[in-house]
């Protein structure tokens, strides 16, 4: 049976990114999940197919392209599309740099993953999306990123995030008429591994909260940054 939908969910062997992939699955969507080593993505395909889930397990470095467009060209060959993106996938290693005295190697590591990544990843289904003349791309950022309640700590973090909101909303307004809505989101305080210590929300409650913005109809919102339904400024 040919499934409705064929989603790729970045970081989707942990919080957010597993509760992203679990919910699409159950809505009916293929769902390609992505860790960085492939016994990882195995086992989260895995347990997400033991509840019912059609999940299919996929590695991927989100520094290196060849691993995005081998990614990318496996997933056409094998199910025909990509209809959404959700760039999830993040990492959080700068939080007690000063950016007055920064360590240049974390910071180029934060914002080649989370920034450059997620840019890499938009840029290589982009082409079949408009093909399709569909697409639904989904970008996570944070409350972090917001220019007028910037503050100092995790510098690079905060930046990349910043430069996923202009990101999405720079390709929103290229995309303009193709069938592709993009749009970024913030989780808010959730309790993962990279989330502040007084998170106080649930992967599973910030995941059905997002999951809207996977499946806009086609008069739905692109360029947007949205909290909890509504626009975010940032």
């Amino acid at each position: 049976m040919t499934p409705t939908r064929v989603a790729i969910v970045t970081g989707a062997n942990r919080g957010i990114g597993y509760e992203l992939a679990r919910q699409l699955a159950a809505a009916g969507t293929l769902v390609i999940a992505t860790a960085r080593t492939e016994q990882t993505a195995r086992e989260t395909a895995a347990k997400l197919r033991a509840e019912g889930a059609d999940v299919r397990p996929a590695t991927l470095d989100l520094t290196d392209q060849d691993s995005i467009d081998g990614l990318v060209a496996n997933s056409i060959t094998q199910h025909s599309r990509i209809d959404v993106l959700v760039n999830n996938a993040a990492i959080a290693i700068d939080t007690r740099m000063p950016a007055a005295q920064p360590d240049l190697d974390t910071a180029h590591r934060t914002i080649e993953t989370n920034l450059i990544g997620t840019w890499r990843m938009c840029t290589a289904v982009i082409p079949h999306m408009r093909a399709a003349g569909y697409g639904r791309i989904l970008n996570l950022t944070t409350h972090m990123a917001i220019l007028s309640e910037m503050k100092a700590g995790s510098p690079a973090y905060r930046i990349s995030k910043t430069g996923i909101n202009a990101l999405t909303r720079i390709l929103a307004d290229e995309l303009a008429g193709t069938g592709i809505l993009i749009n970024a989101a913030s989780p808010g305080r959730v309790q993962t591994r990279i989330g502040p210590a007084h998170a106080d929300r649930s992967p599973a409650e910030a995941a059905s909260e997002l999951l809207w913005l996977t499946a806009l109809p086609p008069s739905g919102p692109t360029g947007g940054v949205f909290y909890q339904g509504a626009s975010l400024p940032w």
